[in-house]
């Protein structure tokens, strides 16, 4: 019953590592003494005992390594002893890969994988699981974006900079992210639904939140007003009026007349807040922050649990502003959680466009590229929803592609174009997404012509049958890995401490779907995976549709984390 469970639960990195740490350690008193110092051995990060290799050219003899330098630091002069071999070589457990053989050479000692198994395991079962975080989170996020609230005009696509859509793209990256592992996501600010801004957030795939045009918030301002008043961290000014008025009357008039201004300096430190800029001082609380805050108790109003986690996802330029409003919100009595994800500025050498000018720019090189590749049948609805789409991942991957506090720099030259060839980010993504698709319409119509049986069930194929090796790459580096990818926004979060600031490995899914295009279009360059209609070559071909059938998924997957749909046709 043991080994069923073992055998059922999906394949993990993290577990495999683990495993193969815990198997190479054994007990502490079992290590031999040889080279300790004052008494005392220094025993290496279990983490950092193995490593999973991942170029086509390591993968070709081994899957993990376990390296020389840190053999040497366990053993006298780095030799396994029998027992530890044994042991890593009988590795069992929840979601640890099995193990086919393993030995020690020049680079450390090195194992390998059952890779028949670890097909089999991972593509006769469908691979939902591997497409899906590997534990479920609780909680609610808001996913607060500064650059949409009005400051004080209300925004449109033509005074959107570049850098503040950086922002919006990645909240809604991150919702998509999140949402995924289970948390209850919302977004702010709720905007006009006949706005300018939400048709062209709609055009990007983007689905903001928003209202009807007579809309109003204005009883929660009304309540933020009150509470801003009546805080403790109000700074009163009835000692300047008194100074400069003749009379009691006066120095009523130019109180009651005067700013309410707010002590954020001292609301930060009373509060405990960490990582808040010290020179903050004293703010004075103009119309635009009520409205802000407002929109924010708007926000987190229908979260299900106490405490929710507000990120702020700003511009480096616009981030001392909003560390201003979060003390502000803060001292108006909101205990919420607040962190700040910032992103870097966005260049455009040699030019000067807004969000709008950049996306008609990408819009008509994406249909000029497409003309030049397809000619005359780029036309009708089906064509201009396909560029629509192309183009938002053109933006998304340029947008996103870089570690969030990095600047981007982007080139808007018309001259430039966006090429429909080439690992180039999204739409070479797109390309090789819509590739899968057209092989499995291909393999549908041998199917109905009767070229091809329909494809078993797992259980009746051997998977020993897929040894190339860009089938075992797509494995191990993508598939098992992706839920383990999925992961990683939510651990971010749940981070205590580090100060207002939070970094999160945004980049992530884009690079990931990149490498994962160019392993993948190397290997269907190289591999004709519909051969002849003959029999004994059928088992060979259905394994090899079941591991694109679950890569065609992954793609799925991933591009929804960016809420962009598949292109099923080019």
């Amino acid at each position: 019953m043991e080994n069923t469970e073992e055998q059922s639960s999906p394949l993990r990195i993290t577990p495999t590592v683990r495993a193969l740490s815990s198997a190479l350690r054994g007990k502490r008193e079992n290590v031999s003494d040889s080279g300790r110092e004052n008494g005392d051995r220094l025993f290496p990060d279990p983490e950092k005992l193995w490593f999973k290799e991942s170029s086509a050219k390591n993968l070709r003899n081994r899957d993990f390594l376990s390296p020389t330098t840190m053999l040497n630091t366990l053993y006298a002069d780095g030799q396994v002893p029998s027992a530890v071999m044994s042991r890593v070589l009988s590795l069992r457990g929840s979601g640890v890969l099995p193990v086919a053989g393993g030995e020690v050479m020049g680079e450390g000692l090195r194992v390998r994988v059952d890779r028949a198994a670890a097909f089999r395991s991972v593509l006769a079962g469908g691979a939902t699981e591997y497409f899906k975080p590997s534990s479920q989170k609780q909680g609610c996020v808001v996913l607060n974006c500064p650059a949409l609230h009005p400051k004080p005009d209300t925004l449109t696509p033509e005074t959107l900079t570049l850098g503040q859509l950086r922002t919006v793209l990645l909240a809604d990256h991150m919702g998509a992210l999140l949402r995924r592992q289970g948390f209850a996501v919302s977004y702010c600010p709720t905007l006009p639904e006949d706005s300018n801004i939400i048709t062209f957030l709609r055009s990007l795939g983007i689905d903001w939140p928003a209202a009807e045009a007579n809309w109003t918030n204005e009883e929660r301002e009304e309540k933020i007003q009150a509470a801003l008043e009546n805080s403790t961290y109000r700074q009163r000014e009835t000692e300047r009026g008194r100074r400069t008025s003749g009379g009691g009357k006066k120095m009523e008039e130019e109180e009651s007349e005067g700013a309410l201004r707010v002590n954020l300096k001292r609301a930060f430190q009373e509060e405990g807040l960490l990582g808040y800029d010290p020179s903050l001082g004293t703010c004075t609380v103009h119309r635009d922050s009520v409205s802000h805050l407002a929109q924010l108790d708007l926000a987190t109003s229908d979260c299900t649990v106490p405490m929710a986690t507000v990120l702020h996802v700003t511009s480096c330029q616009d981030e001392f502003r909003q560390q201003q409003i979060a003390v502000l919100w803060r001292a108006s009595g909101a205990t919420h959680t607040q962190r700040h994800l910032v992103c870097g500025p966005v260049k455009t050498p040699g030019s000067q466009l807004t969000a709008a000018q950049y996306l008609q720019l990408r819009r008509g090189q994406m249909k000029e590229a497409s003309e030049m590749k397809y000619g005359d049948q780029v036309e009708g609805q089906t064509w201009d929803d396909i560029i629509r789409v192309m183009t938002s991942a053109t933006v998304r991957f340029e947008l996103l592609s870089t570690v969030h506090t990095s600047p981007v720099t982007l080139d808007v030259q018309k001259e430039g174009g966006v090429s429909t060839k080439g690992p180039r980010g999204g739409v070479f993504v797109m390309y090789n997404c819509a590739r899968l698709h057209t092989l499995f319409d291909s393999y549908e119509r041998g199917v109905e012509k009767g070229l091809y049986p329909e494809i078993p069930e797992g259980s009746q194929l051997d998977f020993s049958a897929l040894k190339e090796e860009g089938e075992w790459l797509l494995l191990f580096n993508y598939l098992i890995p992706f839920s383990e990818l999925l992961d990683q926004s939510g651990q971010a979060l749940d981070c205590e401490g580090g100060g207002a600031r939070v970094n999160i490995k945004t980049e992530q899914i884009c690079k990931f779907l990149v490498s994962l295009s160019k392993d993948f279009s190397s290997y269907y360059n190289r591999v004709h995976v519909l051969g002849e209609p003959l029999p004994h070559l059928f088992n060979q071909m259905f394994c090899r549709l079941y591991l694109l059938r679950a890569l065609r998924e992954l793609y799925h997957s991933a591009l929804d984390t960016l809420n962009l749909p598949p292109i099923r046709q080019l």
